[in-house]
């Protein structure tokens, strides 16, 4: 067993401000579905079916709008074509679903994290990490915002590396920071 075996995990999942509660569920079990099918179907080892066999936490996320017309630097029009689009550039793992029973507009999104995205406690995010590992006396966060010299811009610069490696990556800190100031659908 590995250590990715052993970390928590939760489904996170993007639906429409407005669609009723009932069509919230059905639309998240669509896109989940999708992808199990995407992910899981021919590699046994995902995380998909330790999710589904030790975990299956849904935390279900208002996306906010849904509209796939483009500008003209190409930016999609709906906030949650635009979170697509995001996880798509950073390479996350995730599913979605259209519905074409609300116009074919896209109405679920979906994606599978582990407890260093979510878990601030165990993984806090970085400033907090900082402070508590480095430096000796609690400083407020606006002393570590100071101007610091080339040596210690260099060190904490080492100690960020340190810490993207303990929350598990690029892709977790990219998911750490999609998901702040999220609020349940």
């Amino acid at each position: 067993m590995n250590e990715e075996t052993i970390l928590t995990k939760k489904a996170y999942f993007f639906v429409p401000y407005n669609i009723s509660a009932a069509q919230i569920g059905i639309q998240a079990g669509h896109s989940l579905g999708r992808y199990a099918l995407k992910y899981g179907r021919n590699d046994p080892n995902h995380i998909i079916w330790d999710f589904l066999e030790n975990h299956e936490t849904w935390i279900v996320l208002d996306g906010g709008t849904t509209d796939d017309s483009r500008d003209f630097q190409g930016v999609a029009a709906g906030t949650m074509n635009q979170i697509g689009d995001s996880l798509l550039e950073n390479d996350i793992e995730f599913s979605y679903f259209i519905e074409p029973d609300l116009n074919h507009a896209l109405s679920a999104l979906c994606f599978i994290a582990d407890e260093r995205v979510f878990d601030r406690e165990l993984y806090p995010d970085f400033i907090d990490y900082f402070i508590n590992t480095y430096m000796t006396n609690s400083l407020p966060q606006y002393i570590v915002a100071m101007r610091m010299t080339p040596q210690e811009e260099l060190e904490k610069n080492i100690h960020y590396k340190e810490w993207v490696r303990l929350v598990g990556g690029v892709k977790n800190v990219f998911l750490r920071e999609l998901l702040k100031d999220k609020h349940l659908a």
